[in-house]
């Protein structure tokens, strides 16, 4: 028995669950939090402390410069804000004196009202003086925006106006700043200035109903409304005016303005499930479709794992079905659905996304990935398991599982590892194996990732470093 030159044990922890896991990296924990967290209670852990172990992950983390590329890939690649704001902040309070962080700060700001949330929260948790840095930023990130973004997002009615952060900052002169500054900025007729408008102007309930029809027509023949708000008012939309749905069917299949959009692939599906009217559902399914245009065609047989346990219900449920069926439908694949027991379905592949999603039940209960690997009945190339990673059941790993599954079918399949909920730093599966690659994130980004894992287990990792500042 050797005394000093011993084994190396893999270094493993208890999930939030109670079960024995495996400790990812805090740049890995760091990059799960920023793309799956909207900054709301999660089934294990509650909005504060998420927030909390934010802070704590990034005071660990030494690399700076790592911490400030991935907000900014989270923020523009995924659509994640408050997380990004957050990130952002503790940034400005943790980085004294490098010349990178101002232009982190102008990169992060991806709309006008992106500067007002960052010094809010840096204002709630830290108050004054406001770093130079952070001021230098604000600067440049808001000198990107015309007139008419900067009247729209000028936020005359929080606590921290974009008039407030003008007086701050003390930039350089601009027309569009001094009419801010001086209360002359004309108010831009946004979609929600027009309908209010529209119910001011109304004596009845009759006349409101046209005024509003009139209002929805206008905005949509003039194109003054986006995506994202078109998708929010399906509904005001079928009920006040009929009239507007083809052309708000036009917008929603638009393949430049939907891939343009950082419109999450789930918001397509809550919409779906809040109208009526076949025409704005067919679009809607359109549109789901054209943003997930990405998704990667795998050589080989696939199976696809969605788990239905009871921490998934709500939105990780949500997107885990959408994401499965959607690779379900590209890929020669199997689906199986997993909690206490996993099962296989078999949905026709033909049928649309939508359809195939609403057909998938919610299970609830315990989560045994042990099942996932018992249950498996023949030789798969890859296997991609879309879950919380909270798994309990057996208290351990499921790799003892996993290598006889291995050994029963001579294969050695790759392991997707996508987390919908990081909220611990650990991982189901060893992330040191080189067939193992652990994902995150609610975007059709992730698509992209996934055509470079087999070549680059590290790719969502690369992908980041390559951000430039």
């Amino acid at each position: 028995m050797t005394k000093f030159n011993k084994k190396v044990v893999k270094e493993k922890a208890h999930n939030l669950a109670g079960g024995r896991a495996y400790k990812i990296s805090t740049k890995e924990e760091l990059v799960g939090n920023l793309l799956t967290n909207f900054v709301k209670s999660q089934f294990y852990r509650s909005e504060d402390k998420g927030v909390n172990d934010l802070k704590n992950l990034i005071q660990s983390i030494n690399d700076k410069k790592f911490i400030a590329k991935a907000a900014i890939y989270a923020r523009t690649k995924f659509g994640m804000r408050s997380i990004t704001h957050i990130t952002s902040g503790e940034i400005a309070n943790s980085v004294k004196g490098e010349q990178w962080t101002k232009n982190f700060f102008s990169r992060v700001i991806y709309r006008p009202d992106d500067a007002s949330e960052i010094l809010a929260y840096y204002m709630k948790e830290y108050g004054k003086p406001i770093p130079n840095s952070l001021k230098k930023g604000l600067a440049l990130g808001l000198n990107k925006f015309d007139s008419y973004q900067l009247a729209k997002y000028r936020g005359e009615n929080k606590d921290i106006k974009l008039v407030d952060i003008l007086n701050l900052i003390h930039p350089k002169h601009r027309d569009e700043y001094k009419k801010l500054i001086n209360g002359n900025m004309k108010s831009v007729d946004t979609w929600e200035s027009k309908l209010t408008a529209a119910g001011k102007q109304a004596e009845n309930e009759d006349d409101l109903s046209k005024l509003k029809s009139a209002a929805w027509l206008s905005l949509f023949k003039e194109n003054k409304i986006g995506l994202f708000a078109c998708i929010r008012n399906l509904r005001n939309l079928e009920k006040q005016c009929p009239e507007a749905i083809p052309l708000a069917c036009d917008l929603m299949t638009n393949n430049e303005v939907v891939k343009k959009s950082l419109i999450l692939p789930f918001r397509f599906n809550t919409a779906y499930k809040e109208i009526n009217d076949r025409r704005l559902k067919a679009a809607l399914s359109d549109a789901l479709d054209i943003s997930c245009s990405n998704v990667p065609k795998f050589d080989g047989k696939t199976l696809i794992v969605i788990d239905s346990s009871g921490s998934m219900s709500g939105s990780p449920s949500e997107i885990a079905t959408l994401f499965g069926t959607i690779l379900y439908k590209s890929n020669d694949s199997d689906m199986m659905l997993f909690s206490e027991h996993a099962n296989y379905i078999s949905p026709n592949p033909r049928d649309s996304v939508m359809t195939i999603k609403s057909g998938i039940p919610f299970i609830s209960g315990g989560t045994n990935f042990h099942s996932i690997f018992n249950t498996a009945n023949k030789r798969y190339d890859r296997v991609i398991i879309l879950s919380d990673m909270q798994g309990w059941m057996g208290y351990t790993a499921p790799t003892m599982e996993f290598n006889t599954y291995k050994k029963r079918f001579n294969c050695d399949p790759y392991i997707y590892s996508w987390n919908l909920a990081q909220q611990d730093g650990t991982a189901q599966f060893d992330p040191m194996n080189k067939k193992v690659a652990l994902l995150s994130g609610f975007s059709e980004k992730v698509f992209d990732i996934m055509k470079l894992i087999e070549t680059d287990k590290n790719a969502l990792i690369n992908e980041i470093e390559k951000v430039e500042l």
